[in-house]
């Protein structure tokens, strides 16, 4: 029972986070698949390079328990906008991919999610401080 919690806790924040860090080859090597989308978004090349620094921020977050409720707010934020974008202006499916990056996207949006949920008391406290 102990190791399921374990599992349950940990889990949505590594999925969430390697997705997050993994993505980070492509937009700080300036792949075509990356500039296509920021320039899609008018957004290229500091908006690729900010995105890509606010998620490598929000994927180390993700792993440290005393700031992972942080990450996971950071992390819905992040992806909120990602999936907005797809949405709007990109579409579910950007240069053939199948729909890879928004499900991507929703899959981070989800376990940032119940990393939020998990931590929720260490976030209460965290801005009840006085």
């Amino acid at each position: 029972m102990i190791m399921l919690k374990k599992i349950l806790y940990w889990l949505p924040r590594i999925i969430a986070s390697l997705i997050l860090l993994q993505t980070l080859l492509f937009k700080f090597s300036g792949a075509p698949e990356s500039v296509y989308i920021f320039s899609q978004l008018g957004l290229e090349s500091h908006g690729r390079i900010g995105v890509g620094i606010m998620e490598l921020i929000t994927g180390i977050l993700l792993l440290v328990p005393k700031y992972s409720g942080i990450g996971g707010l950071l992390g819905i934020g992040l992806m909120a906008g990602a999936i907005f974008s797809h949405l709007t202006s990109l579409g579910i499916e950007v240069q053939g991919d199948g729909g890879q990056l928004f499900i991507y996207a929703l899959v981070v949006l989800f376990g940032c999610a119940i990393t939020v949920f998990q931590e929720l008391e260490k976030l209460k406290a965290l801005i009840l401080r006085k």
